[in-house]
């Protein structure tokens, strides 16, 4: 089994996810007493959250960079960058160590191709949603269609997962005003959606949807689980 190198803190929230569903799986897959073998390296997400505000992402390149050298030092054979949003910054990640970053968007585009879907509607932070970073990766190297929410929609969405959701709060308001948009993407020709933010999915599950979701906390922890067994 690999050693598997984890990048948290963004929020820590959905970090502890991470943790369960990584250890859960092992369990199935191994039986008995089976846990994984990870180590998390956690980070302050108020420095984080300050630098994307100034659109100072050089800089978060460096410090999570550093993060992941550190795993690497720890003995991480792969990297699991913890969030959506700081993908942004991946390449600079990728070029600072020497073990492969298993790239959330790849794993989520296997997942979604694997139910023969293509158009997908696509929810997260403003950055993740407005930026080419992400849904230009899952168009030009998976062939998917994206569908953004309208502007209104977008704000509402970044900011439950800042004021709420990565504080730990759980509103069925705001659940409500999720599911609206995702029933207004699907309206626009998406046949499902990407839980493109790592803490969403403790807000909205599958149950509260006709159309099928995509949690890319659990898709990418499951991706994780799979190269730490199976791979080399």
């Amino acid at each position: 089994m690999k050693l598997i190198g984890l990048i948290g803190g963004m929020s820590w929230e959905s970090s502890l996810e991470y943790y369960r569903l990584i250890n859960e799986s092992v369990r199935q897959r191994r039986g008995g007493l089976h846990s994984a073998r990870c180590v998390m390296y956690s980070l302050d997400f108020a420095e984080i959250e300050a630098l994307q505000a100034g659109d100072r992402w050089d800089e978060t390149a460096v410090i999570l960079s550093d993060a992941a050298r550190s795993l690497v030092r720890a003995g991480a054979e792969l990297i699991v960058l913890c969030t959506n949003t700081m993908h942004k910054v991946a390449h600079s990640i990728e070029k600072a160590v020497t073990v492969p970053l298993l790239h959330i968007a790849d794993a989520t585009a296997a997942e979604i191709r694997g139910h023969g879907l293509q158009t997908v509607g696509l929810l997260g932070t403003r950055f993740t949603m407005e930026e080419e970073f992400y849904a230009s990766r899952l168009s030009e190297i998976h062939g998917l269609q994206i569908v953004v929410p309208p502007p209104d929609g977008r704000e509402m969405i970044h900011r439950v997962i800042y004021d709420e959701l990565c504080r730990g709060e759980i509103n069925p308001a705001s659940r409500a005003c999720y599911l609206d948009v995702i029933a207004e993407l699907g309206r626009a020709g998406a046949q499902g959606v990407i839980l493109g933010c790592t803490e969403i999915g403790l807000l909205i599950k599958q149950s509260d949807s006709r159309l099928p979701l995509f949690d890319t906390t659990a898709i990418h922890a499951a991706a994780a689980v799979d190269f730490a067994l199976t791979r080399g």
